[in-house]
């Protein structure tokens, strides 16, 4: 593997901008409740770097920082008046609705990082490591099982209790129909295939602006309204 070239902002950097995020926003809004989601999840691969618990640290720190990193452009874009990629719109645009569900949200979010996000940081963290795809592939899948466990967490602290049984029922059947692991496979694919594609500017174009439009439309139906 190549020298690490720039590797700015730090892990320690992006876990500040996301502890920020979360003392500003209200606690009620969508953004905030996934950042708070994501924010557990960055200390977490921060206290597993530090510890030793990757196999290659600066792949899985190259990983990590530009994963995070396409979250926070997506933050800077809205707060400067500019469109975020189609993936984070349903999220921005639904943030207060009063009847979208904390989990909805989590789940939204969740989905535009690890579905259109985390294919596009593997890309940049190949190219800052001069690398292929296939040497990042443990850090993709110790960095995956995290989220996985954390999405079982989620699930549990976010869904309603039986009060609620009138909201839980369809709640459940919504976020049912969406897998964090199902996503986590075809982000892999789709990282392998932008890799592929990286020297026909025109075809990774069209291949990330789709899969930013796919995404983006399963957020969209993860954050339907299920009440007034």
């Amino acid at each position: 593997m190549a020298p690490l070239k720039d590797l700015t902002p730090s892990v320690e950097t992006v876990v500040s901008r996301m502890r920020a995020l979360d003392e500003d926003l209200p606690a009620r809004d969508g953004v905030a409740v996934f950042n708070r989601v994501y924010l557990a999840v960055t200390e977490e691969v921060e206290r597993r770097l530090h510890a030793g618990a990757f196999t290659d640290a600066r792949a899985a720190t190259a990983l990590d920082v530009r994963f995070a990193e396409r979250y926070l452009d997506a933050v800077d874009a809205v707060a400067d008046d500019r469109r975020p990629p189609a993936c984070w719109r349903p999220l921005f645009q639904l943030r207060r609705h009063p009847g979208v569900r904390p989990l909805q949200f989590a789940l939204a979010g969740i989905n535009a990082h690890v579905g259109h996000d985390l294919a596009l940081a593997v890309v940049d963290a190949c190219r800052a490591l001069g690398c292929e795809p296939a040497e990042l592939e443990d850090e993709f899948d110790r960095v995956g099982e995290l989220l996985v466990t954390l999405e079982e967490r989620i699930r549990e602290d976010l869904m309603p209790g039986p009060d609620l049984l009138q909201i839980a029922d369809p709640l459940t059947h919504l976020v049912g129909s969406w897998s964090l692991e199902r996503a986590r496979d075809a982000t892999w694919s789709a990282a392998r295939a932008l890799w592929a594609l990286r020297r026909f500017d025109d075809l990774a174009e069209e291949f990330t602006d789709r899969l930013d439009a796919a995404v983006g439309f399963a957020g969209r139906m993860l954050l339907t309204p299920l009440a007034d």
